[in-house]
């Protein structure tokens, strides 16, 4: 059997591209991710026994498998706009099959996990809700279920196979990395107010911070930005597919990434560049801008030449050179400022530094040390400028295990390292506010507001 992925005609991909990418599309409505309730399979090969337990759920014709999944919503307020449920293939060779299954609505909604057998089953007896080909091991598929989950309530959603090459998803005893989750978008997509700007760096591995960070995410309207550092340990398609799609993965369609020295480890980055597409900008390059209200924007990659006369750089003052817009902002993974004691200031970055000084840009943003630090406004050297300096932070606190401090280099504001979060920015007309969101359960935050020049 082929081992490419076949393209799903149930799943929708939206591809922002820096020329569409405004402040009209910044703002998103909320989404809400559930876990299942409970979820089974039965087998007619085995008529009294229940599966409830297993870490697999099971669809096939031969011996006949069929699947149940139930989900309890609640808290959801607004209209539903769009509800998906998301399953993950098991990591076996078996997993994969020509039939990925056909996925029915259910009226019986009181059935229990550890008491379901095919003896007992409960008819899958709804409405169709859409079906599956091919599906691969060790991969995510999605499933368009708006039309059965409308709102708040218990939902069953039954699934079977015609095929006797059946397929096994990883339950929710599997672990919350692969889980299978109905994702939820709800309320208005149109909120008022100024353009929102959030993200953070060095995300997603084989732990739970990036889990508790994108729930934030899902609290949280607008674009979201990375610092590099997407996916541990070396940004692989599978690593991607494996870590980072779970999690941050569900708020890929507003996410406007850079890349780090991690997704890098695979050669040119290609698990980072296939994964984003064009919202990596222009392929392979890993620079690009785009605007956001009054804001121009712009994401670097600091894995590349970065020094005076070299592509990026001039591209970048080009770029610069051609915006109309009164405020600017840029990130890339390597930090000119930091006092983290596990990587030094990169001073290979400060050409690209020096040509959003010159153009009078108003705040920069860093990974590569995973912790929060906030700086002052300064000048290329370092140096306290009040007039024109450049307000920076480094946010690297995006789910990967936290890192310590150093020596405190001057004009270093505020620090915290042990709480993953997010940093949510405001993009106001002539001034941005900043507020650290912290993890639940976490209660460092940092907030403020910085006019722009």
């Amino acid at each position: 059997m082929s081992r490419r992925r076949a393209p799903l005609a149930v799943l929708t991909t939206v591809v922002i591209t820096a020329a569409t990418l405004t402040a009209s599309t910044a703002a998103q409505a909320a989404v809400t991710t559930f876990t299942p309730a409970a979820d089974t399979y039965v087998d007619n090969a085995a008529t009294g026994t229940n599966y409830g337990t297993s870490g697999q759920l099971g669809i096939d014709n031969s011996s006949i498998k069929r699947t149940f999944l139930r989900f309890s919503v609640s808290g959801i307020s607004g209209a539903v706009s769009n509800a998906k449920l998301r399953l993950h293939t098991d990591d076996v060779a078996d997993a994969q099959s020509p039939n990925g299954g056909t996925f029915r609505s259910m009226t019986n909604v009181s059935w229990t996990e550890t008491g379901v057998t095919w003896n007992n089953q409960p008819a899958i007896d709804g409405a169709t809700l859409g079906s599956l080909g091919q599906v691969e091991r060790n991969a995510w598929y999605e499933i368009d279920v708006t039309s059965y989950v409308t709102g708040n309530g218990t939902f069953s959603i039954g699934v079977t196979s015609s095929s006797s090459d059946g397929a096994d998803y990883d339950s929710r005893e599997s672990g919350a990395t692969t889980a299978p989750q109905l994702v939820i978008t709800s309320g208005t997509t149109e909120p008022p107010g100024d353009p929102v700007w959030v993200g953070a760096g060095d995300i997603a591995d084989s732990g739970s911070g990036d889990t508790a960070t994108a729930a934030l995410l899902d609290n949280i309207q607008g674009t979201v930005w990375t610092t590099g550092d997407n996916v541990y340990p070396d940004g692989t398609a599978s690593q991607f597919s494996t870590y980072y799609e779970p999690t941050w993965g569900r708020h890929k369609a507003r996410t406007r990434p850079s890349p780090g020295n991690h997704d890098y480890h695979t050669s040119g980055a290609t698990g980072y560049y296939n994964y984003f597409g064009a919202q990596a900008g222009p392929s392979g390059r890993g620079y690009y801008s785009y605007d956001l209200g009054n804001w121009h924007i712009v994401s670097l990659n600091s894995n590349i030449s970065m020094a005076a006369g070299s592509a990026q750089e001039q591209w970048l003052r080009q770029d610069l050179a051609a915006s109309t817009k009164p405020c600017t902002a840029a990130y890339w993974h390597h930090p000119l400022f930091t006092s983290g004691a596990n990587h030094a200031p990169s001073t290979a970055t400060k050409p690209l530094f020096q040509a959003l000084y010159d153009a009078n840009a108003d705040l920069v943003l860093f990974g590569h040390n995973h912790h929060y630090e906030r700086f002052a406004p300064q000048n290329p050297n370092g140096g306290l400028d009040t007039a024109r300096g450049i307000r920076t932070f480094v946010a690297g606190m995006g789910g990967a295990g936290a890192y310590g401090f150093g020596t405190i280099k001057p004009n270093s504001e505020a620090r915290n390292t042990g709480t993953r979060g997010v940093l949510k920015f405001t993009l106001h007309s002539n001034s941005f506010d900043w507020q650290f969101v912290p993890e639940a359960g976490r209660t460092y935050t940092d907030s403020g507001t910085t006019n722009c020049h």
